[in-house]
């Protein structure tokens, strides 16, 4: 494992490091990184807010961003929490974005910021402009994602790739089965199975608009009076943009019921790790005593690496 440090005045440090944990998550958060450093005499190699740290294992490019918290212990090991590029889109201001696909716009917000950007995928399917008023730019990001994946089923994910901003289908962020896959009999040594109809599940969608050309409010709604039956009413209200055409608003109405009409199924996975794993990341799972064998969205994704042995946590779903 390889942690450099730079106090952005020309001096990088290779610090010796016992321990490291990494996180991830798909949507809303920034990548985190706590490491314990071992430093004999941490003042002859001080670790200041807003150096530059880097984490490498071998040929794998595991951590790129900032230090934003430092601390030394009784012992002199030297604690570091840092964040990458995401970090810097925690900041709350009023957005206001014309009409765009989610890769204009997430760009423009990005480039604003002042951030390194990276890969971005063309989304294609421009998103109804949008004013937000003391909003977390994070949150406006995922409102273009949100929008996009009800609209096109296509699902894309927000991520800093090595200190460059980076935007991808998670189709293309699937990991091949021949690659690896965690199983019973690869890498996986506990997990946790839930089935939910407790936070995404909707079996009956109403949408609402107020059409500025009669001054009438329409309601538009669609249901599965079978999964009412068997689960009980569970609605999802939305008031859509003045400026849909009933045509538009009819295939969102039908996106939106097959996309939540159905439980939700959760893992959580303890493993051996994989540094390929992120959040974001498509990976087969295959747990025979389930009779689970399909690939799940990794949703959060925690490493640990500990004098040399390394594990992951991984909290994944079902997308169909």
């Amino acid at each position: 494992m390889e942690v450099m440090i730079d106090n952005r005045n020309g001096t990088v440090w290779d610090m010796p490091v016992s321990s490291v944990e990494w996180k991830t998550s798909r949507i809303g958060k920034a990548g985190s990184l706590d490491a314990k450093l071992i430093l004999k005499d941490p003042l002859k190699h001080p670790v200041n807010s807003g150096d530059v740290i880097a984490v490498k294992d071998g040929s794998s490019k595991i951590f790129y961003g900032y230090v934003f918290e430092s601390g030394i212990k009784h012992t002199s090991d030297v604690t570091i929490k840092a964040f990458d590029q995401l970090k810097y889109l925690m900041y709350n201001d009023t957005f206001v974005i014309p009409s765009s696909t989610a890769t204009v716009a997430i760009k423009k917000i990005a480039t604003d910021a002042k951030l390194k950007i990276g890969t971005f995928e063309n989304t294609s399917y421009k998103v109804p402009g949008i004013v937000e008023d003391d909003k977390k730019a994070l949150d406006v990001v995922s409102k273009f994602l949100d929008s996009t994946l009800i609209a096109t089923n296509r699902n894309y994910v927000l991520f800093d790739q090595y200190g460059s901003l980076t935007l991808k289908n998670i189709n293309n962020m699937k990991i091949a089965a021949d690659d690896f896959y965690i199983g019973e009999n690869s890498l996986l040594f506990d997990f946790d199975y839930k089935k939910t109809i407790d936070s995404e599940t909707f079996n009956r969608i109403k949408l609402v608009h107020d059409n500025k050309n009669s001054g009438k409010r329409e309601v538009y709604i669609a249901q599965d009076s079978a999964n009412i039956a068997k689960w009980g009413r569970l609605q999802l209200f939305k008031k859509v943009d003045e400026n849909m055409k009933s045509s538009q608003i009819k295939d969102l109405l039908d996106r939106l019921i097959k996309f939540h009409n159905r439980e939700m199924k959760t893992l959580t996975l303890n493993c051996l790790g994989n540094w390929k794993v992120r959040a974001g990341s498509f990976v087969l799972v295959y747990i025979e005593k389930l009779g689970i064998k399909e690939y799940f969205l990794v949703d959060e994704c925690t490493h640990k690496w500990n004098q040399g042995i390394h594990t992951m946590t991984l909290e994944v779903k079902v997308i169909k």
